[in-house]
C-alpha cells in the first residue's frame, strides 16, 4: 500500500523559528498605511520572541536616508506604562530590498536549524515580498503576519499578500503566531504570554477595524 502523502501545514515551534523584523524605520512611519498598528504589532512580536526564546533578526534599509528602527518597536513597557528599557536584537543595515543579505543569512545559519520564518514590517510589496520569495525559493516555511505588514498604498499591501500566499507563504496574525509558538497552556511562560496577548488585544489595531467594516458590508 502506498504511503499517504503528507501535506505541509506550516506549524511553528520556537526551536525552528526566526522572527524577521523588516525595516520599520523612523522615516517610513508616518507614510505607511496603518503605520501605528504596524509599530504596535512589531513590538508585541518582539516581546513574544523574547519570552518564548525565538530569535529576532532586524534589518534597516539605508540608514543614512531612512533612519533607524522606531524606538517604540523595541520598547519594553513597565507595569506602570512607562518604558523599562529597550530590547537588543541583531540589526543589519542593507541596500538590497530583500532581508536575505549574505550577512543576515550567515547570522541565521549560526542560530542552528531554523526552517520557519515569521515576517513582519514594511513595505509589504517590496522588502517583505522579496524576502518571502527568496526564503520560499530556498525551501523554507514562510509565515507572513497580515496585521504586521503594510505599505504606503493599501492596494500594494493587498496585492503583495495575495502574491506571497499564492507562492506558498502562510498568512497568519500576530496573535495566532504567538499561540502556535507557545503550543500549550502547560508552557512555563503561559501566564506571562497570555497576559501579554490580553493586554495587546485591547490596543487599537487598524487592520481589525478594517476587517470588521468589510464584514458589515
Amino acid at each position: 500500500m502506498a504511503a499517504a502523502l503528507r501535506t505541509a501545514v506550516g506549524k511553528l515551534t520556537p526551536k525552528s523559528s526566526v522572527l524577521m523584523l523588516c525595516d520599520i524605520q523612523d522615516r517610513f512611519r508616518p507614510l505607511i498605511h496603518e503605520g501605528e498598528s504596524i509599530v504596535s504589532q512589531a513590538n508585541f512580536l518582539c516581546r513574544i520572541g523574547s519570552e518564548l526564546d525565538v530569535p529576532v533578526v532586524c534589518t534597516e534599509q539605508y540608514v543614512k536616508a531612512f533612519g533607524h528602527t522606531c524606538a517604540d518597536v523595541l520598547n519594553v513597557p513597565a507595569t506602570d506604562g512607562t518604558s523599562a528599557g529597550q530590547m537588543t536584537v541583531p540589526t543589519f543595515e542593507k541596500k538590497l530590498f530583500s532581508m536575505c543579505t549574505p550577512e543576515v543569512m550567515s547570522h541565521i545559519s549560526s542560530l542552528g536549524d531554523r526552517t520557519s520564518f515569521i515576517l513582519f514590517g514594511i513595505e509589504a510589496h517590496v522588502c517583505v515580498q522579496q524576502t518571502a520569495l527568496d526564503l520560499l525559493e530556498q525551501g523554507f516555511d514562510v509565515h507572513v503576519v497580515v496585521d504586521g505588514v503594510s505599505s504606503m498604498s493599501p492596494l500594494d499591501r493587498e496585492v503583495a499578500l495575495n502574491r506571497m500566499e499564492k507562492c506558498g507563504a502562510y498568512l497568519t496574525t500576530a496573535q495566532s503566531a504567538a499561540f502556535m509558538l507557545m503550543q500549550s497552556a502547560e508552557h512555563p511562560n503561559f501566564k506571562t504570554v497570555s497576559k501579554m496577548i490580553s493586554t495587546h488585544a485591547a490596543v487599537n489595531n487598524g487592520f481589525h477595524e478594517i476587517a470588521r467594516k468589510r464584514s458589515n458590508l
